[in-house]
């Protein structure tokens, strides 16, 4: 995998579409932020197969950020509710390890509004935050993202103990 730690943020990543051939490079970022359990409500032994079904599922725009070739980020993008709640949408994103703290999450972020509104999404909401990710949840709120709801204990910190979960939301 490439060293990025050097660099004070990424070049331009080319963010397109995931594919059946990104699927181990996908599998290589999940893995170890599934294995760690403090960022997603996913079982920490996820087998991999069930991993890539649940990120590149059918029911989800998925993509991925290179950097010179290299996967280095993913993002899927997906309607949050059915019926009277279609408008809005949700996304997960996870950056791998040598690409984190370099801008990439914003730019996925902002890559995926992009998406959201040319898909017809009006809003887009993230339904489980967890409190102690701090660096997601300022993030979140520098690019207009507001707390709307607290779930007391609602996640199961593998060091932490119980911690909340937030509800976080935007218009698009």
């Amino acid at each position: 995998m490439m060293n990025l730690s050097n660099a004070p943020q990424l070049a331009s990543p080319v963010i397109r579409p995931a594919t059946v051939r990104d699927h181990a490079a996908v599998w290589g970022i999940l893995e170890p932020v599934f294995r760690a359990g403090a960022t997603y409500a996913i079982d920490r032994d996820i087998p991999r197969a069930a991993a890539i079904a649940y990120w590149l599922g059918e029911d989800k725009h998925s993509f991925v950020a290179e950097v010179e070739g290299a996967v280095v980020g993913t993002y899927y993008l997906r309607q949050n509710q059915p019926g009277g709640g279609r408008h809005v949408c949700n996304c997960g994103y996870i950056v791998g390890e040598a690409a984190r703290g370099r801008g990439l999450a914003r730019q996925m972020a902002e890559h995926s509004f992009t998406q959201a509104v040319g898909l017809g999404f009006k809003a887009m909401q993230y339904n489980f935050v967890v409190s102690t990710n701090t660096g997601a949840i300022g993030l979140w709120q520098a690019l207009g993202f507001a707390i709307v709801g607290r779930l007391p204990g609602a996640f199961d910190h593998p060091t932490a103990g119980r911690v909340d979960a937030l509800v976080m939301y935007r218009d698009l």
